[in-house]
């Protein structure tokens, strides 16, 4: 599990390369608000709009995830925890005026694309 990437994944690669095409500018892995320690993939900072790519085994997607069968415990612990992170992530920014999207790994990065752009020009 160590060898698995936190930064820089595909699907997130890919969902960048498709925000650029659409002109848009973003900064990547940066905290939306510095009191929160909390790092978003790709911040809009203007727009005030913070994109998290989900992985769907380590945020527990409805659709794929696996709950594996050895130390079962351990991680359905690790993983509902990552939920309620997840949760307390989005209410603070939204405390904060931001606003948080997530996107999940298995999601067209196309589309997700298109969903970031029309948020980012709504909130300008």
């Amino acid at each position: 599990m160590s060898r698995q990437r936190a930064r820089d994944t595909g699907i997130e690669l890919a969902l960048r390369k498709a925000l650029h095409a659409r002109g848009l500018r973003y900064r990547v892995h940066q905290r939306p608000v510095r009191t929160v320690r909390r790092e978003a993939d790709v911040v809009f900072t203007r727009a005030r709009v913070a994109v998290f790519v989900d992985g769907c085994f380590w945020h527990g997607c409805a659709e794929h995830a696996t709950w594996p069968r050895r130390n079962a415990a351990f991680w359905r612990d690790k993983i509902e925890t990552n939920q309620r992170r997840d949760r307390d992530t989005d209410a603070r920014l939204t405390e904060a005026g931001w606003l948080a999207l997530r996107v999940w790994e298995h999601e067209d990065p196309v589309v997700a694309a298109e969903r970031v752009q029309a948020e980012v020009l709504a909130r300008r």
